[in-house]
């Protein structure tokens, strides 16, 4: 019977000081991959990473798994426990991840090593995580990353589909976003020197936060900072403008496992069946059924998975 459980303090002990393979043989991880039979799969304790994980746990349990499914929050906690094997599966986001590991193995300042090209993402990734003794496995269609949104009155009265026909357009844009937008390079200065677009002022509402999008439907600013999964643009009258030029990095969902326990092929081909239809919007779809229906992560993703035949 799968079970789900949020971590005690005594297991953020554990998981705060293992550290997987030791520092002398990270460059050599050369046992064969495992097979364990009962696995752990985490949540970051959002509702994404909440429906990812209680996916990744039914396709293994029928897959022949025994699965519990524990929730941690914090990336600088569940990363050290997969490592350790603590945790063996978790829902991760490439570039992030990517950048995420970068510094931690060549310290705060390193330069980021996520882009928006996926292959070059995964490659910097693998590079990363295989000597730490986790394995990332393929990425399916599915992204989550930073998008913009501008009302869908806005986007018709000046024939907006993109980025690019916003930077052409010549409008000047208010963007409702995070105090952080006018220093990242993926936020105001990507908007500015990519696309062309009048960024006059950053209104720090928040990254997708209901205020943020209620200040672009009243029209007080034009757009704003959200994801690709954001589940709630309709509620606002909002629509997402594509980017065209590919400002924002290869944030594409990868599972990551550690592969002494969970690298072995039945992971990999039980896992990989949702590549093959988890989309983007699936993904957005899934949310707003938790966040604005209130319904359990555990019984929409069932649903889903039944619905497109990977679950009997």
């Amino acid at each position: 019977m799968r079970r789900r459980a949020v971590l005690t303090g005594a297991f953020f002990l554990l998981a705060g000081c293992a550290t997987g393979p030791s520092l002398e043989n990270r460059g050599s991880v050369t046992a064969p991959p495992g097979d364990s039979r009962h696995l752990v799969v985490g949540s970051a304790g959002f509702t994404e990473s909440d429906l990812l994980a209680q996916m990744y746990a039914l396709l293994l349990k029928q897959a022949g798994y025994q699965t519990s499914t524990i929730t941690v929050a914090n990336r600088e906690l569940y990363e050290p426990a997969l490592e350790s094997g603590q945790i063996d599966v978790v829902p991760e986001y490439a570039a992030t991840f990517a950048d995420w590991l970068n510094a931690k193995t060549h310290g705060a300042d390193a330069r980021p090593v996520g882009s928006p090209d996926l292959g070059t993402t995964m490659t910097a990734l693998r590079a990363l995580a295989t000597p730490r003794g986790l394995t990332v496995l393929d990425p399916g269609r599915a992204v989550d990353q930073n998008a913009f949104a501008v009302s869908a009155a806005y986007a018709r009265e000046h024939h907006l589909k993109t980025l690019g026909d916003l930077g052409r357009s010549g409008l000047k844009v208010r963007l409702a976003a995070g105090d952080e937008c006018v220093q990242r390079p993926y936020c105001e200065p990507g908007l500015k020197t990519t696309y062309g677009i009048d960024v006059v002022a950053v209104d720090p509402k928040g990254v997708g936060t209901t205020q943020a999008k209620r200040a672009v439907q009243s029209g007080r600013d034009q757009m704003v900072l959200t994801t690709t999964t954001d589940a709630t643009l309709d509620e606002f009258g909002l629509v997402l403008l594509d980017d065209d030029k590919h400002l924002q990095n290869a944030d594409y969902i990868v599972p990551v496992v550690n592969r002494s326990r969970a690298g072995g092929e039945g992971v990999i081909k039980a896992l990989g069946k949702l590549n093959d239809v988890l989309t983007t919007a699936d993904l957005a779809s899934l949310n707003r059924q938790v966040d604005s229906w209130r319904r359990l992560p555990e019984d929409v993703a069932r649903t889903y998975l039944r619905d497109k035949g990977l679950l009997t």
